[in-house]
């Protein structure tokens, strides 16, 4: 079915001419009517169309002048995590013939196209002609099913936005843009909704606008920003306000008199198509039309800039870290498990003695193997405050989104934090924690990225912070991997995300100590190589057949045969001075003592600052 190019000019004649009602939520009537969240949505099409064709003809009752398909998530890789990648043609296409049935002749249908999904934690993106490959497949079906016009919404990214547009700009429709803005309005790159506007203008694309992510209060900004930036048709969808969580539901209270009212207040700051997102019904909808009544398209007078004065953000002063003495000694950090419990008396203890000792750093993991601990931050400041040593935090991927992320790193400054290792963690799988789940909103290289927008002044949406933190970040590099041109690989990605040091996994074997510092020769980020002390055969035997990361040789699992008890201790810390040994003028250790036997690593110590001498 070709594009019906009459209605297509119809719809932006009216549009001309008076402000266009879209329609609300699907998600929201289906979800209280009973489906399954387990279920796309966009599959009832196909297995429940007369489900659908109801909620769109409650809509059309309330007055909507554009339906939107339930397609939004009905691309390839969406579908196709609940096995139903061969039913992405018959699925858009289906939804837009029941849009097209409930629309009648006055009102139009747009062919709803959201973002393709990001990669989670290791997952790689996809390439860029295979997503212009799922965009095209998505809107052809579409347009096959009667959509007038195409509507690309919730976008974050302005990039893949872009990318989608290039895709459908190649039909003869009009196309409407809509990207779900971050806080500040900001896209997930950062830019404004200002840069956001001038660079679409141009494109060809037939409308710009926003939709989701936050209710009308917010949006009456965007709304102004976009007017002022751009002389583009605007569309906005607002949520119905912020959802609460009651009974496992997130449900939404805002009224539909309020949102109506506000809809009033978006026609006035220049939006021509005004309908709902997250939260809204026919109820909303219906307050909306009777509020607007025939209401014209309204645009400021003059164009401005709509360019915002940036504050210059203070200097920080570039102050000592624990890497100010490399290369002139050996820079000794050792790592000190968290409590299991509230008692930190043991962890003060040892910190004490260590830094009795001189040692550059302490490091503190968070939740290893993914088991609860008492949280890093609170206990490394409590540490510095006792003992006046630096602290390394750990800080994973795995136990917080973007949002907690931001939160915890800015908090940790304010507490005096500036060292972080940034690693994704370990999977909770690991763990024996019931009911935890894995976040992995970001890996170790996005958490660096992060922590380098922090030092900028900015989150990583690129809202200013009024200042700018002061993070010393830092990476881990897992050079017992077979892959080792992998792990190098991935170590200069977080180089260049930010990581100002490493810290390696533990080593056990002298010939991987050599690969590795001829391997990173050309390397300005200092490296401190793991180093393990083992204690026992079942040490040994538990770090090389459970522990993620770690590899012991079969010549020191059989040096280690038999042995436990002093005599284990003996023979592990003979290992691992062979290993010290074996790195040569190596610039840093890190040592992780097993147990908390922070006596393991004073014996170290020791040999690193004057064995070495002797050998």
């Amino acid at each position: 079915m070709k594009p019906d190019s009459e209605r297509a000019r119809r719809f932006l004649d009216i549009l001309d001419k008076r402000v266009m009602v879209g329609d609300g939520a699907m998600g929201t009537l289906l979800y209280s009517r009973g489906v399954s969240l387990e279920l796309p949505f966009e599959a009832l099409n196909v297995s429940d169309p007369m489900l659908v064709a109801l909620v769109h003809r409650e809509y059309v009752e309330a007055g909507s002048g554009l339906l939107e398909t339930n397609t939004f998530r009905a691309n390839r890789p969406c579908l196709a995590a609940k096995g139903l990648e061969n039913k992405v043609r018959e699925i858009n296409k289906a939804g837009a013939r029941l849009a097209r049935e409930e629309a009648g002749e006055e009102c139009f249908v747009a062919g709803s196209v959201g973002p393709l999904p990001r990669p989670k934690a290791d997952q790689e993106d996809f390439p860029r002609q295979d997503k212009k490959a799922f965009y095209l497949e998505q809107m052809e079906a579409l347009i096959e099913g009667g959509a007038d016009i195409l509507l690309l919404e919730t976008f974050p990214s302005l990039k893949e936005l872009e990318l989608a547009i290039s895709v459908a700009l190649g039909f003869d429709l009009p196309v409407f843009a809509q990207l779900a803005f971050l806080e500040g309005g900001r896209t997930l790159e950062g830019e404004t909704v200002e840069a956001v506007a001038r660079r679409l203008s141009d494109s060809g694309i037939a409308g710009i606008g926003a939709n989701c992510g936050t209710g009308p209060r917010e949006m009456l900004d965007l709304a102004r920003r976009l007017s002022t930036s751009t002389r583009l048709p605007i569309s906005i969808f607002p949520n119905s306000g912020f959802p609460q969580r009651i009974n496992g539901r997130n449900i939404y209270l805002t009224t539909p008199e309020y949102f109506a009212s506000r809809g009033k207040e978006l026609v006035a700051e220049g939006v021509s198509i005004i309908g709902g997102c997250c939260g809204t019904t026919p109820d909303h909808i219906r307050l909306l039309v009777n509020a607007l009544g025939d209401a014209k398209p309204v645009r400021p007078l003059q164009l401005v800039s709509g360019t915002r004065p940036v504050k210059e953000l203070r200097k920080t002063q570039q102050a000592a870290t624990f890497l100010d003495r490399w290369g002139k000694e050996p820079v000794i950090t050792v790592e000190l498990d968290p409590p299991k419990g509230l008692d930190t008396s043991k962890i003060l203890a040892a910190a004490e003695i260590l830094a009795d000792k001189g040692i550059a750093a302490i490091n503190l993991a968070e939740n290893p193997l993914a088991r609860i601990r008492m949280g890093n931050i609170a206990l490394a400041r409590e540490i510095q405050e006792k003992t006046g040593l630096e602290v390394i935090i750990h800080l994973t991927g795995r136990d917080r989104n973007l949002i907690g992320l931001h939160s915890d790193l800015m908090g940790a400054h304010l507490l005096g934090i500036r060292n972080v290792l940034a690693v994704t963690g370990d999977p909770t799988p690991l763990g024996n924690e019931a009911g935890a789940s894995n976040v992995f909103d970001v890996t170790s290289i996005g958490l660096l990225k992060l922590i380098s927008t922090l030092n900028k002044g900015e989150t990583l949406y690129g809202a200013e912070l009024g200042g700018a933190t002061s993070f010393l970040a830092g990476a881990a590099l897992n050079p017992n991997e077979t892959t080792l041109p992998d792990q190098l690989d991935r170590l200069h990605k977080k180089i260049a995300a930010g990581a100002r040091f490493v810290q390696t996994q533990p080593v056990f074997c002298p010939k991987i100590i050599q690969k590795l510092f001829r391997s990173t020769r050309s390397l300005k980020t200092p490296i401190l190589l793991g180093i393990m002390p083992l204690v026992s055969e079942r040490n040994a035997e538990f770090l090389h057949n459970e522990v993620p990361g770690i590899v012991i040789p079969e010549e020191v699992r059989l040096r280690m045969r038999g042995k436990s008890g002093e005599e284990g201790i003996r023979e592990g810390l003979a290992i691992a001075r062979e290993l010290i040994a074996s790195a040569g003028k190596a610039g840093g250790f890190y040592l992780i003592p097993p147990f908390g036997r922070v006596e393991l690593a004073l014996d170290l110590i020791d040999f690193i600052r004057h064995g070495l001498k002797q050998v």
